[in-house]
């Protein structure tokens, strides 16, 4: 880990402390303000619209402006969304909110590129170590975020409207750290700038396509468990200060497996790994259908949080032989639009689930996409298998 290392894995921890604050705060907002239930994960949902939206335009930012810029931009818009909510909070405007949490996507769209940004400040060798190794700075998100949240819930006399505020404050203090990373120099693109394959040569690769279908479904499923999470533990009668408890033991088993995936995945395979993962969320699943009590939800979300890191790294690792460095804008890009094309349909999913449905069906409803990222590892091994020999 070197010093642009430390401080970018820095960043990614703020980046998750916006991330677990905005789902242990955005559902229960948005159950008090909606006009309807099952409307209440919109939010959380428009977080990631906005992500799917602004993955595009993050990419051509990046490509004309480079790392460090892109990145202070998305950290700005993050300044000025969490304002925004603070003030639909405060006066009690649902679809404001919605509106607020569509913009702070901007910001989403641009961390979810620090991992690849990793990958570009370690030599070679070590790229899958940095990957892991910046995700691992999350940790920071998964202490921070739910106590943020439940601190400032009574900041101000309007509940949760503090929490928006102080996110604006965390967003300056990593603009602060971005400024202090060298990334590597960056060459704006010209007319005689190797531009490399076509987008579709890129995503028909086996390895790209099992890499983007497992980072989808793996954020996914993660996403659709992790924000109905605080509803249905409101449901079953459990308190905020045991949401915030199990959310961050939640984030914990996302982020914490980071100081050791990059080792496991050069000495096991990147695949093993990976397959590791789906069998972690089937073990989360079996949980979670086991009762509703507080060290269930524990466990389960735990559980959650160790598979998704190990598909989240596996898929980001394997991706990175499927692209060159002329080519890694739009094929980072394409990965994020899947990523955060599938966020906002379990966004969307989980509250109506959880809210028309229960919990055990939201459950039994997330089986089809772990078993089908299983399938698409399979595939991809017997694919590799055939082609050796």
């Amino acid at each position: 880990m070197n010093r642009n290392l430390w401080l970018l894995a820095l960043c990614q921890g703020l980046f998750l402390t916006n991330n677990v604050t905005f789902i242990a705060i955005n559902g229960l907002v948005g159950l008090a303000l909606a006009p309807y239930g099952w409307m209440a994960t919109l939010p959380v949902m428009g977080y990631v619209v906005g992500g799917a939206l602004a993955t595009p335009l993050v990419a051509r930012t990046q490509s004309r402006f480079g790392r460090r810029i892109s990145f202070q931009i998305g950290l700005a818009v993050a300044v000025v969304s969490a304002l925004l909510g603070a003030w639909a909070v405060a006066e009690k405007q649902f679809w404001w909110l919605v509106s607020a949490t569509v913009v702070a996507g901007y910001y989403s769209a641009n961390g979810q590129l620090y991992r690849f940004a990793a990958a570009e400040l370690a030599l070679p060798a070590f790229r899958e170590k940095a990957v892991s190794l910046v995700l691992a700075g999350g940790l920071i998100g998964a202490v921070a975020g739910p106590n943020l949240a439940a601190r400032t819930r009574t900041l101000l006399e309007v509940p949760f409207a503090g929490a928006y505020v102080v996110l604006a404050g965390v967003a300056l203090l990593a603009m602060v750290l971005m400024a202090l990373v060298q990334f590597p120099p960056h060459q704006a693109p010209t007319a005689h700038t190797v531009r490399g394959r076509p987008l579709w040569d890129i995503a028909r690769q086996p390895a790209f396509m099992v890499a983007a279908v497992s980072a989808a479904l793996g954020y996914g499923v993660m996403n659709l468990l992790m924000a109905a999470t605080p509803l249905a533990m409101q449901q079953c009668g459990l308190g905020f200060d045991d949401a915030a408890f199990v959310l961050e033991w939640h984030v914990i088993g996302m982020f914490a497996p980071g100081f050791f995936t990059g080792h496991l995945i050069k000495r096991f395979g990147t695949l093993t790994i990976m397959g590791v993962g789906v069998l972690l969320n089937l073990l989360c699943i079996g949980v979670a259908l086991s009762g509703v009590e507080l060290h269930q939800f524990t466990i389960a979300l735990f559980l959650l949080g160790v598979g998704w890191n190990f598909l989240f790294t596996g898929s980001t690792t394997l991706s990175l032989a499927a692209y060159r460095p002329e080519e890694k804008d739009r094929a980072q890009a394409a990965i994020n639009f899947a990523v955060f094309a599938v966020m906002a349909l379990s966004s969307l999913a989980s509250g109506a689930l959880v809210v028309t449905s229960g919990w055990t069906w939201l459950n039994l409803g997330s089986l089809p996409l772990v078993l089908l990222t299983g399938v698409a590892l399979v595939w991809l091994a017997l694919h590799q298998r055939r082609h050796k020999a």
